[in-house]
């Protein structure tokens, strides 16, 4: 899979690009520069034309987040992130995604070179996923859009009040009670976030999101969910309850269990069981045990990533005789668990990012007679 790409390293710490660049030569990848600050960065990609950068968050001269702005300015380029596992870094982190990275790869704390070692597999896989992204299609797709640019339906107050439908002579309501239970890992935030603007808080819907990131970052995740929404969003945790109009963002490093469901509100259970398809939190976790728990019209929906975590639950809330969608491979950053999903032939509907909202709604309502 790595074969070919071609790579910048960009770190203001000598012995950080040199065991970076060791993993990834390591692993077929070819660094063609190191870059000391994110003006070498920028520098060097514009040189060498690489097939993707890693970026170091705090550098001198010039941060990584005015870098990777310059770098998709100047020569729109594929850019994972590396960011110290703290607070401050989440903040950073995730106004880098806003200004064109793809993803992010967190340095492990403690003994840097055994950790950075035993990650080796990880972050190869992660570099080659993210080189193969077309970063001038995601940009002109808008990324997430703060002018909700995708119209959603509109509807009364509540979520049964009546509402029309374009090219449709009849009317439609939302159902009762409906769950949405959304998975998404590699260039997933800001597809999420994008889909959750475009969510009618009228559709009363409860949602549990399961996004591929670590321990430290997913709260504030839920925060800019919920400040970007009409939903409120949260980190789930354990014993967290939520009804309608409300979401959970599944906790970094902890599984989300549906653990009980009863009169359209539900109660989530953390575990840190071992990880399943290699990652904890699992796609498949949350929407297994949704499928066995909610007796309430069930919406099962994958996005991009890498991978086959949700392909599995996907088929278990099909199964539930619940509803699925999968991003297609257009507009997915990489086409892996979406793919997965659809190979299992338990994929409704396959959509565009543009049109998931609404494809959403469609699954959750029902004709007036």
């Amino acid at each position: 899979m790595a074969d070919g790409v071609r790579a910048v390293v960009a770190d203001d710490s000598h012995f950080m690009r040199s065991v970076i660049s060791d993993i990834l030569s390591d692993g077929g990848i070819t660094v063609v520069a190191q870059a000391r600050d994110g003006e070498e960065a920028v520098s060097a990609v514009i040189e060498h034309k690489p097939d993707v950068v890693t970026m170091d968050v705090e550098m001198p001269v010039m941060n990584g987040i005015e870098a990777t702005e310059r770098i998709m300015a100047e020569s729109p380029t594929p850019v994972l992130m590396l960011s110290a596992h703290t607070d401050e870094n989440a903040d950073v982190t995730f106004e880098a995604l806003d200004k064109g990275a793809v993803d992010f790869f967190t340095k492990p704390g403690g003994e840097v070179s055994m950790e950075m070692s035993r990650l080796k597999d990880q972050l190869v896989e992660m570099v080659s996923s993210v080189a193969a992204v077309d970063v001038g299609a995601t940009r002109s797709r808008g990324g997430t859009s703060s002018d909700n640019g995708a119209a959603a339906p509109t509807a009364g107050g509540s979520a049964t009040d009546r509402k029309e439908t374009g090219g449709s002579s009849g009317q439609t309501a939302y159902v009762a009670n409906p769950t949405l239970v959304i998975g998404s890992s590699t260039g997933g935030p800001k597809m999420v976030e994008q889909v959750m603007e475009n969510l009618p808080i009228e559709a009363d819907l409860r949602v549990l999101i399961i996004q591929h990131m670590p321990e430290g970052f997913t709260g504030r995740f839920a925060e800019r969910i919920n400040t970007r929404s009409d939903y409120e969003v949260r980190e789930a945790t354990d014993g967290a309850r939520i009804g309608g109009g409300e979401g959970l963002v599944a906790a970094g490093d902890r599984h989300m269990e549906v653990k009980n469901y009863r009169n359209g509100r539900l109660r989530t259970k953390l575990t840190q069981d071992e990880p399943v398809n290699s990652v904890r939190p699992a796609v498949d976790v949350t929407m297994r045990t949704a499928a066995e728990t909610i007796d309430d019209p069930l919406v099962g929906l994958i996005l991009t990533g890498m991978g086959e975590d949700g392909a599995d639950g996907i088929r278990r809330i099909k199964q539930a005789g619940g509803k699925t969608i999968a991003q297609d491979e257009a507009t997915s950053a990489v086409y892996g668990m979406p793919k997965r999903a659809v190979e299992t032939g338990c994929v409704d509907t396959v959509l565009p990012i543009d049109d998931i909202a609404d494809g959403i709604i469609d699954t959750i309502t029902t004709e007036v007679t």
